[in-house]
């Protein structure tokens, strides 16, 4: 729990930062920090799927989930949706800016939507769980800490009530990676670490602006390859 712990704690920094600031981060600098975000993104999706690709055997289910994934996650917008709801509720703040209970309430459906709709999010507690490595919750943690320090610009320093939501989210999936950890097939482990070094890959381009992957209608070709696996064990 390592990861989850530090990537709750640096919300909650972060979150008061922000509100010491109160004037906000200035764009240059959330731009180069974003950029070094997106570099060690794609720096460790690589790593991850080059690590464990070799280690496939089934090689093609890679590409199977990812297809899959694309195709399922474009007709459910999951990208799109996430996006306009954010934008909705940036506009009705900005609409509404004067009542501050309402505005904090939007500042942290936003935050919490952030921090735990991500690859990073998903994969980092069940590798944490399964292979002792917090590699990538470590960098959500960097992500998170710029995240919520601007978000607590704006909304305040109520904006740490986001950093317990997020320790239940990733807990959960940590906790449901270690107790099914030892039923749960090398074989599978292998495949969904690949997809998810690939998303994280996606997730790195968009940071540096380089290919809008659209990263969130990805999300679903990480439930290929347990679904294969059940049909497998079912025939």
């Amino acid at each position: 729990m390592l990861g989850t712990i530090t990537n709750t704690i640096t919300i909650l920094v972060g979150s008061v930062v922000g509100a010491v600031l109160k004037r906000g981060i200035k764009p240059q600098y959330q731009g180069a920090l974003f950029t070094a975000m997106g570099l060690a993104s794609l720096a460790l999706g690589f790593n991850a799927v080059a690590r464990t690709m070799p280690k496939s055997d089934y090689p093609v289910l890679f590409v199977v989930s990812l297809a899959v994934g694309a195709l399922f996650g474009t007709v459910l917008d999951v990208d799109g949706r996430f996006k306009r709801l954010v934008a909705r509720l940036e506009k009705a703040d900005n609409a509404g800016a004067d009542a501050s209970s309402s505005s904090l309430a939007k500042g942290l459906t936003t935050g919490i939507l952030l921090y735990c709709i991500g690859t990073f999010s998903i994969v980092g507690p069940m590798l944490s769980a399964l292979e002792g490595d917090n590699t990538f919750l470590f960098t959500n943690a960097t992500l998170d800490l710029i995240t919520s320090a601007v978000l607590a610009a704006t909304y305040g320093i109520g904006m740490a009530w986001a950093a317990p939501v997020l320790f239940c989210w990733q807990g959960s999936f940590y906790m449901i990676a270690k107790f099914f950890g030892p039923v749960i097939p090398d074989a599978l482990v292998n495949e969904i670490i690949t997809v998810g070094g690939t998303l994280i890959v996606a997730s790195g381009l968009s940071l540096l602006n380089i290919k809008d992957c659209r990263s969130l209608n990805l999300l679903p070709a990480l439930l290929v390859p347990v679904l294969f696996f059940l049909l497998k064990g079912l025939f």
